[in-house]
This record gives C-alpha cells, structure tokens and sequence, in this order.
C-alpha cells in the first residue's frame, strides 16, 4: 500500500476525531469537511446531498477498484472476488486490510458493518435493477447514498469517474486516466499500419455451452472495447438490441458460427486472466465449424486477456495483453 492510501485510509478516523475536537487545518478539502460543507451529485437514485470533502466512505461492487486504485478515504468495502485477478500487489493488500461490509451480491449487504464503519457517504456500483435487492432507505439512514451502476460494457470509463468524482479522490484517478490513455494512444501508433484495415470478430465467454450458443462481441462490449481504443473495429451489429451489454453482444447458436464470422479477416476470443480457455470460449475452438473459418484457416486468431477490465489500471493489463497476442500482425 502506498504510503498516501495508507495515511488516507488510517488517518480517516484521526481526522474525525481532530474534526470533532474543533482542531481542524489543513487545506481547502479538509476545510470543507470541516465546516460540514455539502454539494449536490447527480447519481442513478436521484439528486443526492453528499459531503463536499467525504472523509469516510463504503464502497460496493464495480466502485471498490475503481475506489481502491484512486485513494479515496475508504472505511468499508464488498467483496470484490471478480477483481482480484487484476489487482497489482499494493492494490491486493489495501483490498484485503479493509473491513468488508458486503458480500459479492447486492443481496449480502451487511447493514450492521455498514452502520459500525461510520462512513459519511456510501457509493453503490451494482447495476440499476440489481439496487432494487439492497435497503437503500435503511443504508440513508447511516449516510447519504449515490448508486453509480453499469451500464453498457464500455462506459466504465465515465461511470468510474463519476464514482471517484464523489468519493473526492479524481486526483489520483485522473492521473491514472492519463496513463492508460498515453499507453492507449501510443499502441494506437504502433498498430495504425495493421489494425484498422481489418474486419475483426470476437467470441466472449459468456456464451451457454449446455445450450449450444456462444457470445459473439462486437464495438464497445467487455471484450473488444479496450481493443477499440488502439484501433481495433469490430464489424456488424447485434440483430435484436437490448439493454446494457445485450446492445453490443449477442449469443447465436453454434451452427451460426459460419454466418457470424465470414467475413472477418481475424477473430479475438477472451481468455481468463492466467490464459487458460474458459468452457464456452473452448467449446467455440474445438468446433469443426470454427476450423473452417477463413480468419481461423489463416491463422489469425488472438486470445485477449483481462476483457472484464472496468477501471483504467485494469484496462492497462488489457492493452499490454493486447499487445502481446496481436504482436504477430506485425510480422506480416
């Protein structure tokens, strides 16, 4: 942990006793939550008063590493088990030394860890129907609540600003920002001979093996969207668009395989984060149908790594793994 996380997370509860002491300095943050100074946020549950400085907050679901990796003044936090795989080592251990309140289900919610961390805002990070599982009046009664929830795969990039625009931590959140998109636009330069002259496809691993079906991605969905901002494009459409990730995936059955991907000169498939092939991706792979394909007969398949990336310094692993399984292109 850094030394900042670490003053910021353990020093919470010495601010709050300096605070109630009347002994406050310090500056313009620690002045604001000083004189009990309050704004206005914009969140999914509505307009919400929130402290213009937070001093102590909960976090649960996608807002814990986004939350985590920005130093914002955590004093509880879900369990984030989808995550780990991509926490660096300081990121890891400031995820295990905080008190978890929640379970991986908004339904775990634990109110009484909630109400004994004594947080000053809470931030929620589930999507919108999945708030319906959690007592948000009984968490307003502890301290004010702002869900900030999903949406579509690729805007984990506004929503996790939004989470850390709340929290008062967008210094260490923009500066990681800047980082990705510096690495980001740096690829975009290195592949600007390769990737925009091809037609991709990608096979995600969500696709139902028991019922004969595979996910296919395409713009902006977990597995192509971090790959879209070096230059990637994945062609088509989802024929029957519905909410959230159902707008830019879809799942035909195996026999569509041929139709789905005739046309791409290269296929991309997710992978787990240690690069084993998960059931649904594999059963694409072992496929005759899939041997047949044009991309797959030239040899142009790249697994991609870390495709559940929600917060820039996830996304950074996801572009490294992308550069390392797209190399080949360049060679030919």
């Amino acid at each position: 942990m850094s030394s900042g996380r670490s003053l910021r997370i353990a020093g919470a509860m010495a601010l709050a006793l300096t605070l109630a002491a009347g002994c406050g300095s310090g500056g313009a943050g620690q002045d604001a939550a000083a004189q009990g100074e309050t704004r206005v946020f914009t969140a999914d549950n509505g307009e919400i008063t929130i402290p213009a400085d937070p001093q102590r907050v909960v976090a649960t679901g996608y807002a814990v590493p986004v939350l985590i990796q920005a130093d914002a003044p955590l004093v509880g936090i879900s369990t984030w088990k989808r995550g780990v795989p991509m926490m660096t080592e300081e990121d890891k251990a400031a995820y295990d030394e905080l008190p978890k309140v929640a379970g991986e289900q908004a339904a775990e919610t634990n109110y009484e860890a909630i109400a004994k961390a004594d947080p000053d805002l809470i931030v929620i990070g589930v999507p919108a129907p999945v708030l319906g599982d959690i007592d948000v009046p009984r968490l307003e009664d502890i301290a004010p609540v702002v869900a900030i929830g999903p949406t579509v795969p690729s805007a984990w990039r506004e929503l996790s600003r939004r989470q850390a625009d709340a929290a008062g931590a967008l210094e260490r959140f923009d500066a990681i920002k800047a980082e990705y998109e510096a690495k980001a636009e740096k690829l975009a330069e290195k592949y600007q001979d390769v990737l925009p002259q091809l037609k991709l496809g990608h096979v995600g691993e969500y696709g139902k093996v028991a019922k004969g079906t595979f996910q296919r991605e395409f713009d902006g969905s977990w597995g192509t969207n971090v790959a879209n901002d070096i230059g990637a494009s994945y062609y088509g459409e989802v024929k029957e668009k519905g909410k959230g990730s159902r707008s830019v995936s879809e799942y035909p059955s195996i026999e569509e395989l041929p139709t789905a991907f005739a046309e791409a000169d290269a296929i991309t498939y997710s992978v787990e984060a240690d690069g084993s092939v998960p059931e649904s991706v594999q059963y694409v792979l072992d496929s005759e149908l899939w041997k047949n394909l044009p991309a797959v007969k030239a040899g142009q398949t790249y697994p991609i790594r870390y495709t559940q990336a929600a917060t820039y310094r996830e996304a950074m692993l996801t572009l490294d793994a992308i550069d390392e399984s797209f190399a080949p292109m360049l060679k030919q």
